[in-house]
């Protein structure tokens, strides 16, 4: 069963004012893990991972650093990119799929390491599309009028439920964070203009850590299974994920009366570079629009597109006025897709 949240318009709506990135930084831990180093770990070479992901190395945290600490580094960078003090932001939305603990939430986690005193918050389990739903989550309520300034983190350190055993997984995933402040935009057509999200079900065993909530406790026998690390059918996912994005992308463009021609830049989820080229070439996406950083940092999951974002900032390829799609596919199966003119 699919359960589709349909995009309300976010510009020039009689009820909703318009919300747009304000800043946006990134962070990453210092340490990097190369193909070259997985080799010595796993059967596996750097010619194969290359081949079938696009992947040359990730950065990996230093053991005692949780995704609360990327998140903090990132959020910081991003007020003060955005003018702002920590006591500005009202409303922190953290999407994570490695919480530093069950509970309590990590953006009250980071509330506390960033002086956020007058922000409530909570955290978004969307796994991959984290970033995207946060996003227009945010958008939301700034756009209600109830915030000003409202603080979107994506932020995982994958490397904690990855099996560094498993060559089919290990390969795939690195840790980093992406902190987004949400503002209302002051320009007329600038900002967040629309979004299409979906979820399905059914794909849940696809993509899944199976121990460690309610279903399966903690145990001698869930550790020795294995069973508190990621699993993963990679073709049902790859097959999912280039069919849906390309689907989503289409509705989008389709209910907002454009086409491929007028995006100038293309921001999807940084899963696998073979899924990211085939979506754009489904949408006939000129492939010089195409954001791809998956080389240098793996599936961040929550993290990949505001890595991708700031990236396309530093290149120059992204500026203000351009009109962007981002797009992500996740665990869940979680889809998204969001369309803005960017702010600065």
């Amino acid at each position: 069963m699919t359960i589709t949240g349909q995009g309300r318009r976010l510009a020039g709506s009689g009820t909703l004012r318009q919300a747009k990135i304000a800043a946006l930084t990134t962070y990453v831990p210092p340490r990097v893990l190369t193909n070259a180093d997985l080799e010595k770990m796993v059967d596996t070479s750097d010619e194969w991972i290359l081949k079938r992901t696009g992947i040359r190395e990730r950065h990996i945290v230093e053991p005692g650093v949780a995704t609360s600490d990327l998140a903090k580094e990132a959020a910081l960078s991003a007020i003060a990119q955005a003018g702002l003090s920590p006591k500005d932001i009202s409303l922190i939305v953290v999407a994570t799929t490695t919480p530093d603990m069950l509970f309590p939430s990590t953006a009250c986690l980071v509330q506390s390491k960033i002086g956020a005193v007058n922000a409530w918050g909570f955290d978004l389990g969307a796994a991959c599309s984290g970033f995207t739903y946060a996003l227009t989550t945010a958008a939301q309520m700034v756009g209600s009028g109830s915030h000003d300034h409202a603080l979107v983190i994506g932020a995982d350190v994958m490397s904690s439920i990855i099996d560094y055993k498993d060559r089919a997984t290990c390969v795939l995933f690195g840790d980093g964070a992406g902190a987004a402040v949400i503002s209302p935009a002051t320009e007329s057509g600038i900002g967040l203009l629309d979004f299409f999200h979906e979820i399905d079900g059914s794909g849940g065993p696809a993509l899944c850590m199976p121990a460690g909530g309610s279903l399966h406790p903690a145990s001698h026998e869930t550790v020795d299974k294995r069973m508190h690390f990621v699993h993963q059918d990679g073709p049902a996912v790859f097959k999912f994920a280039v069919r849906k994005m390309e689907e989503i992308c289409r509705r989008i463009l389709t209910q907002n009366g454009l086409t491929a021609d007028d995006i100038d830049l293309f921001v999807s989820h940084q899963a696998n570079r073979r899924i990211i080229l085939g979506t754009a070439e489904r949408l006939e996406i000129d492939p010089q629009k195409v954001v791809i950083n998956i080389e240098r940092f793996g599936n961040t999951t929550a993290a990949t597109i505001p890595l991708a974002l700031v990236d396309a900032i530093g290149t120059g390829r992204l500026k203000k006025g351009d009109r962007v799609l981002l797009a992500s596919v996740g665990a869940g199966f979680t889809a998204g897709a969001v369309l803005l003119r960017w702010a600065f």
